[in-house]
């Protein structure tokens, strides 16, 4: 009997109870607008109903109130690498040279885990680092309800230009591997783009630029015409394009080549934000990401004055804003702990958005962006990836650390 109730105590919460519930937080934030003393109404794996509690009905459904805290859409993360784990834990060389591909895994499904018990019941997953395909068994992992995890939009190898990425620093005898797939040229790109996607990629992902052999500063690497092909070879299957690109030069090229997301932008320029807008390319800011390097190379945080490329990403994330760029929200999640996900987002409000603008980047215009229509709201009919936290995250976004309840897909994670 006691290993029964042991076992029965390891399955999410909701397989041992009811399946419809009605959820009474103090206020709902829909993915757009924060509504007062709305509830929620889940039945099965999807929201069946949200309004004023007078127009939900209560009839068969477990309540459950939650007095103090403010509902939302399950949150998306927009940039995640979850077979990463720190840097100041472990470089990124040795993490690509000398960690198998076996405890790579280990580790990411406990990451998968902490990303989900975080609130974020969605993550695009930005490229495996070495790590193969491997993010295709982990997804599948989470769908099967093997292990627990967020939903996830995967990219697997990602696309290199040859000469361009890294590890590097080796001798030149030695062909070193590489974080990911190295393709040129119409028909090396054209196959290896139809090659990931075949085997599980959702998206494509691209390095525009990055620095090249043994240069300290990134340059561009694809041609425009070379990122028009991979992007009309994504298209063809629906797939989309994401572009990771640091430099003035690089984002033009991703812009125009079509790509729709541009990872990162550091070296933004307003010019560069204007193209943006135009051509409507997103901008993923990854702001957390450039702060932890900072600190693992010695800034001292709240201590010491900013370093000079934080005080240039705060110049060049004001401009993206006022020329009215689209903004999602993604932190580069790997360079810095899974499951402290919430710190792009508080990092957003300090460089110049709004708390409620920062929700909207986590849940529907991500949902928008990635094309993931059932989810990203609250709105009947969609997905029931839901967080409850404490307090109102639209006043002060610290409050999405203060987690709750997390349920997804109607079944309950942390209650």
């Amino acid at each position: 009997m006691r290993i029964i109730y042991f076992l029965l105590c390891l399955l999410p919460l909701s397989l041992c109870a009811q399946t419809t519930y009605l959820l009474k937080p103090d206020r709902v934030f829909d993915g757009e607008t924060s509504h007062e003393g709305w509830v929620v109404r889940v039945k099965g794996d999807k929201i069946e109903a949200v309004g004023a509690t007078s127009s939900v009905s209560s009839a068969g459904a477990e309540i459950i109130e939650l007095k103090g805290t403010t509902l939302l859409p399950g949150l998306i993360e927009g940039h995640s690498h979850l077979f990463l784990h720190p840097y100041n834990e472990t470089p990124w060389d040795d993490q690509v040279l000398k960690e198998a591909r076996s405890l790579r895994t280990a580790r990411a499904t406990v990451h998968a885990q902490k990303t989900l018990l975080a609130g974020f019941t969605t993550v695009r997953d930005l490229g495996t680092e070495g790590a193969d395909y491997d993010d295709v068994g982990l997804k599948q992992a989470i769908n099967q309800g093997i292990i627990p995890g967020p939903r996830m939009m995967i990219v697997t190898r990602a696309l290199i230009a040859t000469g361009s990425y890294a590890p590097k620093g080796f001798s030149a005898d030695i062909d070193v591997p590489q974080g990911a797939e190295e393709a040129d040229g119409q028909d090396a790109l054209i196959k290896a783009v139809r090659r990931q996607i075949g085997k599980g990629a959702d998206a494509i992902k691209i390095y525009a630029d990055y620095r090249w052999g043994l240069m300290a500063e990134a340059r561009p690497t694809y041609t425009i015409d070379e990122i028009k092909l991979i992007v009309d070879v994504a298209k063809s299957s629906g797939r989309s394009v994401v572009a990771h690109a640091s430099t003035a030069e690089g984002m033009r090229r991703a812009i125009l080549g079509g790509c729709e997301t541009i990872e990162h932008g550091d070296a933004g320029t307003p010019e560069i934000f204007a193209l943006m807008k135009k051509n409507g390319t997103a901008l993923c800011p990854t702001l957390a990401a450039g702060d932890a390097v900072s600190q693992y190379r010695g800034w001292k945080k709240g201590q010491e004055p900013e370093p000079a490329r934080i005080r240039e990403k705060r110049v060049t994330f004001k401009n993206a804003l006022n020329a009215g760029v689209t903004i999602c929200a993604g932190g580069d999640v790997g360079v810095f702990s899974h499951g402290d996900n919430a710190r792009e987002l508080t990092m957003m409000v300090d460089y110049g958005m709004t708390p409620i603008d920062v929700l909207r980047s986590a849940t529907s215009i991500n949902a928008d962006v990635f094309h993931l229509v059932d989810r990203g709201r609250i709105k009947a009919e969609l997905l029931a990836d839901l967080v409850v936290v404490e307090g109102d995250p639209t006043k002060n976004i610290a409050d999405l650390s203060r987690i709750r309840v997390v349920m997804k897909g109607g079944t309950f994670y942390k209650r």
